[in-house]
Parts: C-alpha cells; sequence; structure tokens
C-alpha cells in the first residue's frame, strides 16, 4: 500500500509541476471578476490532471503484474475499465478549466453519464439506508437503488467544486475522507478498495505539495470531480460489499461537502436564483471574509494570499467534526444519523453567527 502511495505521489508531483510552468496561457481566460476568486494573478487550473494522471499510473500499477506484488487483487482490465468509465465526467472538468466554456448543464449532464456507466460496469446500487421497511423495497426495486447510486456518484462531484474555494481546502479534505475509507475497508480485509483511494490519496498530496500554502496551482473543477467520482464510488462500493457498514457511514463522512450544496441551493432559490449561479455566500468564504485577519500590511496580494491560507484549517477541523465520529462509529446507525443531525444543526448556527456579525471572540485570531 505505502508503494502506491509512492507512486501516485511521485507522478501526480510531477505532472503538476509540468502544469504548473507549461499551461499558464490559459489562466489568463479566468474572469478577474468572478464572485469566487480570491487570489490576485493568473493561476493555471490545470491540478486536477496531474492528479489524474497520478492516480491513474498507480491504478496501473496495482494490477499489472500478474504476481499482484501489492496483494490488492484488482485485475489490471477492472481498474482501467473504471478510470475508463470516470473519464467523461473529469475531463469535461479539465475542458471546463481550460476554457471556461462549458456550461453547467452539460457537466451535469458529463457527470451523469459517468455515473450511470460506473453503476453499470460495477453494478453499483445503494440497496440499504438504514431502515428496514426502505431497505426492502430497495432491494425489490433495483432500478431505484441503482438511480440513487447514480445520484450520488454524479452529485459529489459538484459538491467537491464548491468547497473547493481556497489553497488546499477540498484536498486535505479529500486526504481525510480517503484515510478514513481506507481505515474502514483495511477493517474489513478490502485491501482492493482500500487501494482505489490510497492511490487517490497519493495523487492527492503530489498536487497539494504545490497547492498549499502558496497556491501555485489549483485542481479546478477536474480535481473536484476526481475526488468526487472515486470517493463516491468507493463509499458506494464499501456499502454494499459490506453489511457490517452502516449506510449512514459515507453519508456523515461527507456530509460537509454534502450540505454545503444542499444549503447553497437552498438559499439561492429563497432569493430566486439559479442553483448554478456562482456567488461568495459560502461558509468558506464568510470565514474568510469575517474571520481571518492578518498581520502584514505590505500588500494586496500578499494579505489576500496570507488570509487565503488562513482560512483553510478552520474547515480542515469543521470537516474533521465528522470525518472522526464518522471513523469511530461506522457500523452503528442511530450515533451515525445522531452526528449527521448534530453537524447540520452545528452548520446553520454558525452560518448566521458569521452572517449576523456575532462570532465568538475565541474563533478571531
Amino acid at each position: 500500500m505505502i508503494a502506491l502511495i509512492v507512486i501516485s505521489f511521485l507522478f501526480s508531483a510531477a505532472a503538476v509541476l509540468y502544469f504548473m510552468r507549461r499551461a499558464r496561457r490559459h489562466a489568463r481566460r479566468y474572469g478577474t471578476d468572478m464572485p469566487q476568486r480570491f487570489h490576485r494573478g493568473h493561476v493555471p487550473r490545470l491540478g486536477g490532471a496531474g492528479i489524474l494522471i497520478g492516480m491513474g499510473v498507480a491504478w496501473a500499477a496495482a494490477g499489472i503484474t500478474g504476481t499482484d506484488p501489492f496483494n490488492v487483487n484488482w485485475p489490471f482490465s477492472t481498474a482501467m475499465l473504471t478510470l475508463l468509465c470516470a473519464l467523461p465526467a473529469i475531463l469535461g472538468g479539465i475542458a471546463e478549466d481550460v476554457t471556461q466554456k462549458l456550461p453547467v448543464r452539460l457537466r451535469l449532464g458529463l457527470t451523469t453519464a459517468s455515473a450511470v456507466l460506473l453503476c453499470w460496469y460495477l453494478q453499483l446500487g445503494v440497496h440499504r439506508l438504514g431502515y428496514y421497511p426502505v431497505d426492502q423495497w430497495l432491494q425489490a426495486t433495483p432500478l431505484v437503488a441503482a438511480f440513487i447510486a447514480v445520484l450520488a456518484i454524479s452529485g459529489l462531484p459538484h459538491a467537491f467544486n464548491i468547497i473547493d474555494g481556497y489553497n488546499g481546502l477540498a484536498g486535505a479534505v479529500a486526504v481525510q475522507v480517503c484515510l478514513a475509507v481506507t481505515h474502514v475497508a483495511l477493517q474489513l480485509g478490502d485491501r482492493q478498495l482500500a487501494a482505489m483511494v490510497v492511490c487517490l490519496m497519493g495523487a492527492t498530496a503530489g498536487f497539494l505539495l504545490w497547492n498549499y500554502p502558496r497556491g501555485k496551482i489549483f485542481a479546478g473543477d477536474g480535481g473536484a470531480y476526481v475526488w468526487g467520482m472515486v470517493i463516491a464510488v468507493a463509499c458506494v462500493s464499501l456499502v454494499q460489499r459490506h453489511a457490517q457498514v452502516s449506510a449512514w457511514f459515507p453519508m456523515l463522512l461527507l456530509i460537509y461537502p454534502v450540505w454545503e450544496t444542499l444549503f447553497s441551493i437552498y438559499r439561492k432559490a429563497v432569493r430566486g436564483q439559479s442553483p448554478g449561479t456562482a456567488d461568495a455566500l459560502h461558509f468558506h468564504q464568510l470565514i474568510f471574509r469575517r474571520i481571518v485577519r492578518v498581520a502584514i500590511e505590505d500588500g494586496e496580494a500578499r494579505q489576500l494570499l496570507a488570509r487565503n491560507n488562513r482560512t483553510s484549517p478552520y474547515l480542515w477541523m469543521f470537516a474533521a467534526l465528522s470525518i472522526v465520529p464518522a471513523v469511530l462509529f461506522w457500523n452503528r446507525t442511530l450515533i451515525l444519523a445522531l452526528f449527521c443531525l448534530l453537524f447540520v444543526v452545528t452548520y446553520v448556527t454558525a452560518y448566521l453567527m458569521i452572517v449576523r456579525f456575532k462570532v465568538p471572540r475565541w474563533l478571531r485570531p
């Protein structure tokens, strides 16, 4: 497993470095007036391509030799066909990063197409939700179970895209989630599933080497779609393969990006806006503007970078509030559901406090 991490890390870091130095021209196409822009200068957004390369090479290495040196029992053909099914969404995200011209509906269509292909090839479905009568119905209606799986796999990439706002934010959350899935998978002896997310974790670490704290390259839509696709497939597969795993484990594990997305859709609907409209009112953006302060005063660009870097740790700790209990209670449905409710209440309370300028003094550095 450690060898797979090293392979994915090295190939990702090298690929990201190449894109960082050779792909600056496209960065000028990203408008300076975008509401979600919180940096100065033209920064390439092709980190996702580097993550894809690092992960893809490690997936190939995991199954390319007949002797199975990594002891993961993951055939080369299975790994490559899984990657091929996810490519329409990921390449669509990368194309958006380069051109800034792909409509939201087209990207939604591409992520849905990849989700359908993945569910068809891997025979995925959500057959359990932790409530016996519903579980019986889902097991009797496999098309509904497959539809829920498609919804989860196609939606999570966009959820990661929403929280991908500051240097190291979404990448570090993805690493935390991968560590959690790896821990549970290894507890159950599922080394194949652990290998899938370990390779993503190593590739993400290779990207973070250049992304945090200096922000020399961004993950872009492509990076968010890699994280969302692979993590969603891993979570659905984990619950489907192992009856011991509660269906609420992935829900609590991913409640931060999922609830951020649902809450964003709600507040935009209340204001009569389309859910696809970009704004600067996400939770991480409010923390950036109303909580984070900087000590330096020698240039707007340096102040912006310092505030950008100091924002992410707030959200890493916030995400850990759901990830840690998910790992501790991965087979306890009631406890996981209660923690989901607690997270939602905490999020809404914190959001309203920040909006109303009632942030506790101990949260302000």
